[in-house]
């Protein structure tokens, strides 16, 4: 093999840092894995980082999951390899994911959606190019790439008063609200301000991780709406139970369809759609050689699909009655 001279190299390097030449991590493993490689061939990989014991409900595992599956699909559509790298407080840290990160040369990272507050401060991020599935992360602060909520609600809303409702009511639990900083409330309240009603109806906020029946039925009895927006459909027994009958008195909306128990109107959080547009935005990071931490983070936002369903009635007549 031949050898370039030591001084030669040295003045090839001075040349290039005056230049402000940046060594891009992609192009070098190409070139690696092509110099190893008969066939000359190669597809790069990028890690969907996943933490494993972050206390998130059975209810809630499907979402990270298709976006998974998602992303993955994407990435080899483009060319990429993509694998599951698990973290966890009894398995690997999130000190030792960044040492197998680079032994495999890894440089793109997708970090799914975490049901607590997600840390990643501890991976050498200038080495890697990375997005978060989700609202909001502070540690580091990434771009991100998640459901548009605030323009999901007001399409429940929109959609509810067509049919006919008046008295829409918003049931969530605490750590869902508290997670997305307030988005789905923060918008019920914008349209509840601007239409006008006579006792408008307090949203109930859950301080568990799901509503309980005593609590749904003391409010539901209080405050009277006369449709519910929520993620939980075991809530339309308690509705009926409380004399309502769904949909010819009241209706029933599920804000994450995947959460859905049973056939209701909703909508679908478009998690493949996340998926894809996250794994086509690491790549676009990789081959444009940008790498680290933001210094502005950007939120991508995808919106849902509206469903139609059986626990909405389309009788106008309701407008008049209510």
């Amino acid at each position: 093999m031949p050898r370039v001279n030591v001084k030669t190299v040295a003045r090839v390097q001075a040349a290039a840092e005056a230049a402000g030449y940046r060594s891009n991590p992609l192009a070098a493993a190409l070139m690696s894995q092509m110099r190893r490689s008969e066939g000359g061939t190669f597809r790069g990989v990028l890690a969907l980082v996943e933490v494993e014991d972050d206390g998130r409900p059975g209810y809630a595992k499907q979402f990270p999951e298709k976006v998974r599956l998602a992303a993955r699909k994407r990435a080899r559509e483009l060319g990429f390899e993509a694998e599951r790298l698990a973290v966890s407080s009894r398995g690997v840290s999130v000190k030792r994911l960044d040492g197998i990160l680079k032994a495999r040369g890894i440089h793109g990272i997708i970090l799914l959606p975490c049901w607590g507050e997600p840390h990643y401060e501890q991976l050498d991020w200038p080495k890697y190019a990375g997005i978060y599935t989700d609202y909001s992360i502070h540690h580091p602060p990434l771009n991100t790439v998640c459901p548009d909520h605030h323009r999901n609600m007001i399409e429940a809303l929109v959609r509810v008063r067509a049919a006919g409702y008046r008295r829409p009511g918003l049931v969530l639990s605490k750590h869902i609200d508290e997670r997305l900083h307030h988005r789905w409330e923060g918008a019920f309240l914008v349209m509840q301000s601007h239409q006008a009603q006579d006792r408008p109806v307090v949203p109930l906020r859950s301080t568990g991780m799901e509503v309980e029946e005593a609590e749904f039925r003391a409010w539901f009895r209080k405050h009277r709406p006369d449709v519910v927006i929520c993620h939980w459909t075991r809530v339309i027994p308690w509705m009926i139970k409380e004399g309502a009958k769904v949909p010819e008195t009241h209706g029933f909306v599920c804000l994450n369809l995947l959460m859905a128990e049973a056939p209701c109107a909703g909508i679908d959080l478009q998690p493949e759609l996340i998926g894809r547009r996250s794994a086509e935005a690491v790549i676009a990071n990789l081959q444009q050689n940008e790498f680290g931490v933001p210094a502005t983070s950007a939120v991508l936002s995808v919106a849902g699909r509206w469903q139609e369903g059986p626990t909405l009635t389309d009788d106008l007549s309701r407008a008049g009655n209510s």
